[in-house]
């Protein structure tokens, strides 16, 4: 089938043609009928598998020519970044019409979000946060939204964002399109469908957390994070297989100190993403990275989550994630676009019960790769993987279970501290002995006593 099958109007073939795409994915093959029909979709498909055309196309497809300023068509992700993308894919695919389109995020400044918004738009992508202010501030109007679509939806559950997507949907008008795109279809993302959605017709292409069959994943298992840095400085050294590397970590603090590390060496080669960078820095390490002046991008899960970058050789999972979910997404930043692709990921022996996870969701053994012999297994520990030190045989600590141990707060007081607290009947001593009152002002006192 090719996208003149599915009855796409001229303006968007040409579109297709100067990118150079004449053939539809699974997911936007199955997806287009459900859309173009107006009911509520739920579509399952692991990323990189083109989900924005998915929705996209049959979208611009019905949406006609308007000059109200209102926009019509409302897209939700999870992160800046993805709205920059999904802005620039739907202006590809609007190169021959008058389609107006507007991304708006947090981090940058409102007011400039305000005047563009006053200037009338059809599409607004959008993050949840800066939705909602701009609503809230009724410069944005969402009474014309007549198609609603949530991707990446688990991730923004998993951000925490579920109380402003409840917000949002409490506000757009009740008759309406709900189109939501996810990886992984977990019981959060089920709850929030039978609350809101009606009746969704599910479009799955793969089952929920199938990682893409074209990705060849491996395992070295290292005993610290040093010895993770040791065996990334020897991979990486080899330009030509590692052409295009994206690292990605936990935290912050890791991603901060991994590039240091790693800066050593690579120095122009290496950049890092993550959310205490500025926008402009973000901007600019992804362009950098995209454009390939970077080779090696280290990256959280929240910053690279739903980014399409082309070509990118390998993906290598400093940490092994917590949630298996995140894998599923890590790794899906290669072997896009039916390429072929790599992930390796790095376990430590606190980490084992994590990649197992990993496994069960996958049903899928991944393969055990022998450490090279040129790395060096160091004997350095971060922070959390030092021991905990427990005092023993301190003789001048009492055991918790003596008879005479004292309570957690017990200490002894002061001499200053011992005195007696006289109180009340400390002032009627002073009364007795200067036969007057302590304070002045009593001009009844000295009456009082002559009558005794």
């Amino acid at each position: 089938m090719t996208f003149e099958d599915l009855n796409i109007t001229s303006p968007l073939l040409n579109a297709l043609q100067d990118l150079g795409i004449d053939t539809p994915t699974p997911i936007q093959e199955q997806s287009f009928s459900v859309v173009m029909s107006g009911r509520d979709m739920v579509g399952i498909a692991q990323t990189g598998t083109g989900k924005t055309f998915a929705y996209m196309l049959p979208i611009l497809r019905m949406l006609p020519f308007s000059r109200q300023e209102n926009p019509r068509v409302l897209v939700l992700v999870p992160t800046r970044e993805l709205v920059l993308q999904v802005v620039d894919e739907t202006e590809k695919l609007a190169k021959y019409s008058n389609l107006r389109v507007l991304g708006v995020y947090g981090g940058t400044n409102i007011n400039t979000q305000k005047k563009a918004v006053a200037e009338g738009l059809d599409v607004i992508v959008a993050t949840p946060g800066r939705l909602y202010d701009l609503a809230v501030s009724r410069v944005l109007q969402l009474k014309s939204i007549q198609k609603l679509v949530v991707d990446e939806v688990d991730v923004m559950l998993d951000l925490g964002f579920r109380h402003q997507l409840v917000n949002i949907f409490d506000i757009l008008p009740k008759q309406r399109q709900n189109i939501l795109f996810s990886a992984t279809m977990t019981e959060d993302v089920e709850e929030l469908l039978s609350v809101f959605f009606k009746s969704p017709e599910k479009v799955s292409v793969a089952l929920s957390g199938e990682p893409l069959k074209n990705i060849e994943q491996t395992v070295y298992q290292a005993p610290n994070f040093y010895t993770k840095v040791n065996l990334l400085l020897e991979l990486l050294a080899d330009v030509e297989t590692y052409s295009k590397v994206l690292l990605f970590v936990k935290n912050k603090k890791v991603a901060d100190l991994l590039f240091e590390l790693l800066d050593e060496k690579f120095k122009e080669e290496l950049c890092v993403i993550h959310s205490n960078k500025t926008q402009n820095y973000r901007i600019r390490s992804i362009r950098q990275f995209e454009a390939g002046e970077n080779r090696i991008l280290v990256a959280t899960d929240v910053m690279a989550r739903g980014l399409d970058f082309d070509n990118i050789s390998h993906v290598i999972n400093v940490d092994t994630p917590d949630y298996p979910e995140n894998y599923i997404h890590r790794i899906g930043r290669t072997g896009r676009a039916e390429r072929k692709g790599k992930a390796i990921v790095l376990t430590t022996p606190s980490e084992e019960h994590n990649l197992e996870a990993i496994e069960n969701l996958m049903q899928l053994k991944i393969t055990r790769l022998e450490m090279p012999s040129a790395v060096a297994v160091s004997d350095k520990l971060t922070y959390e993987e030092r021991p905990v030190v427990k005092e023993i045989n301190n003789p001048n600590k009492r055991n918790k279970n003596d008879e005479d141990a004292p309570g957690p707060a017990f200490h002894e007081k002061k001499d200053k501290n011992k005195k007696e607290n006289l109180g009340g009947s400390y002032r009627r001593e002073i009364v007795k002995k200067y036969k007057k009152p302590k304070t002045r002002g009593d001009k009844n006192y000295n009456k009082r006593n002559k009558k005794k």
